[in-house]
Parts: structure tokens; C-alpha cells; sequence
């Protein structure tokens, strides 16, 4: 019997011990570091990382970690408030500038060349939001911000957002002036010549641990200005990795490469600070980067890095754009020298960090997040799937128009926002698995895919009541160059082929159609229901009147969108009625001929039945019949 309660008490010590608290957490967060740009996942010969190699080693590295915007400041925001750029606002890295915008807006006018509006995206993160270090705060950690913050000045500084400590206080979107000093700083200035700023971080960074051994608890933020624009590192390890360029390589910049390598170092720095100051299996460590690594600017006639075997590179919705390097140490959960493959976005640590500290997240705070805690185990995440939504255009060889993309699984769609035929959404499916690179773009061959996976979309838009692109009303269909968006012009104008043909219609925007019992049967699964009649000859004689008898409980206005290209302006609307029972009726279409109609019949969920559809001239004399 005393063997038993032996055992049973060992048990419970064992369990007692893998769920402590722990005491202390440090968020490591590099900028623009790229996925191929460390050795923790092989595709780098040029770059050391060992100190990153050194983390890995004590924990959990994922192979899967997507930050939740291709730019930097909507993943910062994402970090702190635990929600998507879709729902906090912040779509663009625009928090430097002197407008102080709190609220997203959509714009008026835009490129010509475009067929979507862009959005405005808030300009400073909102003091009011309950950020992971007001929250820490307040539950009596003491906290600390080192680094970056480009979430804006104060009264936006993360002083305003629950950290005591904030060095140098600093609110551009990268280091001031050089990553060497002298630095341009307002009020930081360096302790000796040519200072290396990330050198002075840690340091300052290690001075406050330090500081705070004997504190019950605190956490750390240390967002590095590594490795962001300007690029310039110190002489010695420019030359020693002069030393190892290869020219064929397409990682071939030896600034980069001793701007990664003092990256590194810093992170070995704060490690050394830690075991030093013995509190190894106390701290939780979390390292990753705010977006993909940057292909694009010009270091000595060739670009920073490549994220290759990844497609394109940071301000991209590609892969090397969001996939980035993340490695979690959380002593008693995570297996040391362990992996995971397992799906997480960036906003997924403010509920993972907050829950497993036993600190409450307002009833009132929407978190998009979910709780990492099982994949740290090793275990599998119960998750549907992550977004990113960025409705914006940075002029970068691999752009794309307003986005926004979902990642299910091995499947990755992305929903160009309106950039298809007469206004429809247009988009990218790919097969992960398969197709790292992202080559094949398999819309056309899986439109049931294309069809789930943008209802998960459309249901995120709805659900965080995204402010989301709208079609150009100046948009010049002869200054449109579609063959640049990564797929040819006529694969790329048909827009979404979520089904087949139906009775003469097909549909676009989130429904499918169906002929059945004598009617054209709709399913919208979305706000944003289109159905587009195959095309016809074209007709004069008008304006023309589409009569049809239709019933539903789907609600919103109707709109009737005509020739090519479509004109918002003079888009007929009708209000449908929403009561389930038959109705017919009358819109008329301002056009002297027509060739081209596409319907949108309601602005919800919901299915939609429609027993014919007339299309009259102004004579009244029927020219063309649908009836299913």
C-alpha cells in the first residue's frame, strides 16, 4: 500500500512539474528574416546560424509558421492583439506616417490599371485594444520592449501598451540611419565608434534581465531591427563572407550574410544572458520573424537574399512572403530538438501565452488565434485554417492586386479581389504538397476546392467585418496587364470557375448553381452571390429589361452588372425580396446593346430559386429566354 501512495505521489510531482507556470517569456521577433535565410530548415550554404540551431535544440521548431501579413507592422499588431489583419485593421506598414487613421477605410480613387480599390489601413495600433503587454502588466509581470515597434509614436508607443521599458523608443520602420553607428536616433545615442545597433539591444536587453532576476515574473519583447533595410553590418564579417560568396548562388550578398550572422549572434547573447542568470527552465523563448525575406531592394547590384525553393519574397502573398522561421522553447511542454508541421500563424502566441499564464483575455476581445499548446506537445491543432489578408499592391516583380489567401491543409487559395470578368473575384489555388513553389495554379481543374475554400474566406471576411476592395470605377481596361500577375490573360480573366455551367448561367463570387426540379437552384455561401450568363451575340435595340421570377430568403440589394466593361455607375440594383415566396421582376439595364449579363441576386447566405429569366428589348419584344 505505501509503494502505491509512492507511486502515485512521484505521478503527481511529474505532472505538477510538466504543467508549472512558467515565470518568464521572451518574444524574439526578427525583421523580414526570410524562411531559407537560417539553417534551421537546409536551404542556406551562405548563412551561419548557429546560436538559432542552439534554440532549436531546446525546443520546438516549426517547418509551418506563417506570419499574418506579408509587411511588418500587421504582424506586430497581430502579436499583440491576437486577431487577424482582417479584423484589427492594420493592412499596411503605414504607423511612421504623420496621419493617425484608427479606423480602416476603403479608398476613392486608385491605379487605373487595377480593377480593385485598395484599402486604407489604419496608421497607429489602437490604445484601447487589450495588447499582450497591458495584459501581462496588469497580471504583475513586469515588461519590457526592446527594438522595433512601428506601431506608432507616442501617444501609440509601446509605453501606451502596457510596457514599462522601451528602448530606444523609436517608432521608424528600421533602424535610424544605419545598423552601424553613428545612428540618427532622436534621443539614443551610441556608447563607442561604430556601435552595431542589434550588439547595443541585447545588451541593454541583458542589463534589464538582469535587473529583474529577483522579479516574480516578466516578459520581454525583443523585436529586432535585424535584418531590415539599410543594409550595411560590420567590415570584418562583410569580408569574411566575401570569402564564401559564390555568384551562382542566388543567396550571393555578403552584407546580408554578416547582417544575419550579427542577427545570431544577439539571439546567442540574450541565450547566454539566461543560462547565466539560471533561469533556462523557467523562460519560455519564442523566436520568429514578422514577414518573408526580401528578394527585391539592391545590395551591391544584387538583391538581399533569396527564400527559394519558395515563390517570391516579402510584400507577396506567395510563400516566401508569409512562410517564415519560428522556433519555440517552452520548458516541460516542448521535446527538445523537436518539429512540427503543424499549421500556426504569428497571432496564435497571444492566446497561447496568455492562457498557459493564467492570464484572462477580456470577454469583450475577439481573438482569431487559437491556443498552440497541443502542436507543442506534438500533437495535431484542431484548426480549420489561417488567413492573411492583405488588400494592397506594393510594386514588387512578384506583386499581386488586393488579396487575401487561406491556407487548409496541404491547399493554399488566393482571392484576388475582383480581377475577374465584370467584377468577379479571380484565383490561385496550389497544391502545397506537391508544389512548394508554388508553379500551378489548379483554379480551373478543382473549382469545388476553389469553391470551399473561398466560402472559409468569406465567412473570415463576414465574421471580422473586414473592410475589403471594391471594384475601380477608374479602372482602364487598356492599361491592364493581367500576364503580370503570374498566370496568362486568358486563364486569368475567366475569374472563379467554382461550377460548372448551369442552364446557361455559370457562377462566380461565393455560390454554386444547380438545375433541379424545374429551377436554377443558387446556394450562396457568402455576400457576394454572381451568376453570369454564357455569352451571346450582341444586341441592339435598348435599353433592354431582365424580367425574371425568383424566391428566396437570402437578403440584400440585387444588381444586374452589363457589357465590358462592367460601369458601377450605371449598374442597375433592385431590392430583393426576402420572404421566401414567389416574385417577379422588372430591372432595366441602360445600354442601347448588350452582349455580355451577369446577375447578383441577393448579398447573404442562403438559397435562391429562379424559374425563368426574360431578357426584353425596348420594344418589349423578348430577344433571349432562360427558362430551367
Amino acid at each position: 500500500m505505501k509503494g502505491i501512495f509512492l507511486a502515485i505521489t512521484f505521478v503527481f510531482l511529474l505532472l505538477s512539474v510538466s504543467e508549472a507556470k512558467p515565470k518568464n517569456v521572451v518574444f524574439i521577433l526578427a525583421d523580414d528574416l526570410g524562411w531559407a535565410d537560417t539553417t534551421l530548415y537546409g536551404h542556406t550554404s551562405l548563412y551561419e546560424t548557429p546560436n538559432l540551431e542552439r534554440l532549436a535544440k531546446r525546443g520546438m521548431t516549426f517547418s509551418r509558421a506563417y506570419s499574418n501579413s506579408p509587411l511588418c507592422s500587421p504582424t506586430r499588431a497581430s502579436i499583440l492583439t491576437g486577431q487577424t489583419p482582417a479584423r484589427h485593421g492594420s493592412t499596411a506598414p503605414q504607423h511612421h506616417t504623420g496621419e493617425v487613421r484608427l479606423k480602416p477605410s476603403v479608398g476613392k480613387s486608385g491605379n487605373p490599371s487595377l480593377k480593385a480599390l485598395q484599402t486604407n489601413s489604419v496608421t497607429r495600433l489602437d490604445p484601447n485594444l487589450p495588447t499582450l503587454g497591458k495584459l501581462l502588466q496588469s497580471a504583475g509581470y513586469s515588461t519590457s520592449h526592446f527594438g522595433k515597434w512601428h506601431l506608432g509614436p507616442e501617444p501609440y508607443s509601446p509605453l501606451e501598451h502596457g510596457f514599462e521599458e522601451d528602448i530606444p523608443h523609436h517608432s521608424g520602420p528600421g533602424p535610424a540611419g544605419s545598423f552601424v553607428a553613428p545612428w540618427k536616433f532622436k534621443n539614443f545615442f551610441e556608447k563607442k565608434p561604430k556601435e552595431h545597433i542589434e550588439d547595443r539591444m541585447v545588451d541593454e536587453a541583458v542589463d534589464w534581465l538582469q535587473e529583474r532576476q529577483e522579479d516574480e515574473s516578466w516578459f520581454m519583447n525583443y523585436w529586432m531591427f535585424s535584418v531590415h533595410a539599410p543594409f550595411d553590418a560590420k567590415e570584418k564579417l562583410i569580408g569574411e563572407y566575401r570569402k564564401k560568396i559564390d555568384p551562382t548562388n542566388t543567396q550571393r550578398s555578403p552584407i546580408y550574410a554578416a547582417m544575419v550572422h550579427s542577427m545570431d549572434d544577439a539571439v546567442g547573447t540574450l541565450l547566454d544572458a539566461i543560462d547565466v542568470a539560471g533561469l533556462a527552465d523557467e523562460t519560455v523563448i519564442i523566436f520568429s520573424s514578422d514577414n518573408g525575406g526580401n528578394m527585391y531592394d539592391k545590395v551591391e547590384g544584387t538583391t538581399p537574399t533569396s527564400n527559394s525553393p519558395l515563390r517570391g519574397g516579402k510584400a507577396t502573398m506567395f510563400e516566401g512572403g508569409v512562410r517564415v522561421p519560428t522556433v519555440v522553447v517552452w520548458p516541460g511542454v516542448t521535446e527538445p530538438g523537436s518539429r512540427s508541421d503543424e499549421i500556426i500563424q504569428t497571432s496564435d502566441f497571444y492566446p497561447t501565452i496568455l492562457n498557459h499564464l493564467d492570464v484572462a483575455i477580456p470577454s469583450d476581445h475577439v481573438v482569431d488565434g487559437i491556443d498552440l499548446m497541443p502542436a507543442l506537445r506534438g500533437e495535431t491543432l484542431d484548426r480549420d485554417a489561417i488567413f492573411t489578408y492583405f488588400p494592397h499592391s506594393p510594386p514588387v516583380p512578384d506583386w499581386l492586386p488586393p488579396s487575401i489567401s487561406v491556407h487548409s491543409g496541404d491547399w493554399k487559395l488566393i482571392r484576388l479581389f475582383h480581377e475577374g470578368e465584370d467584377g468577379a473575384h479571380a484565383f490561385q489555388l496550389y497544391d502545397l504538397k506537391g508544389d512548394l513553389g508554388e508553379a500551378n495554379n489548379l483554379a480551373e481543374t478543382h473549382p469545388d476546392k476553389v469553391a470551399e475554400l473561398d466560402q472559409l474566406i468569406e465567412s473570415h471576411l463576414e465574421d471580422s467585418s473586414a473592410i475589403v476592395p471594391i471594384p475601380n470605377p477608374t479602372f482602364d481596361p487598356t492599361k491592364y496587364r493581367p500576364e503580370k500577375i503570374g498566370v496568362p490573360a486568358s486563364k486569368h480573366r475567366k475569374g472563379n470557375t467554382s461550377s460548372k455551367p448551369a442552364g446557361g448561367w455559370s457562377a462566380t463570387g461565393t455560390c454554386s448553381l444547380q438545375v433541379a426540379g424545374g429551377h436554377l437552384r443558387i446556394t450562396s455561401t457568402g455576400r457576394d452571390p454572381q451568376m453570369v450568363a454564357a455569352p451571346f451575340p450582341e444586341m441592339r435595340g435598348g435599353s433592354f429589361i431582365v424580367r425574371m421570377r425568383m424566391k428566396t430568403k437570402a437578403t440584400g440589394a440585387g444588381a444586374i452588372y452589363f457589357n465590358k466593361p462592367a460601369s458601377a455607375e450605371r449598374m442597375p440594383t433592385f431590392q430583393t425580396k426576402a420572404d421566401g415566396e414567389w416574385h417577379e421582376y422588372d430591372i432595366a439595364v441602360p445600354a442601347d446593346k448588350l452582349d455580355r449579363l451577369r446577375i447578383d441576386p441577393a448579398r447573404s447566405k442562403g438559397v435562391i430559386l429562379i424559374d425563368w429569366i426574360r431578357l426584353l428589348d425596348a420594344g418589349g419584344k423578348e430577344r433571349k429566354v432562360w427558362n430551367f
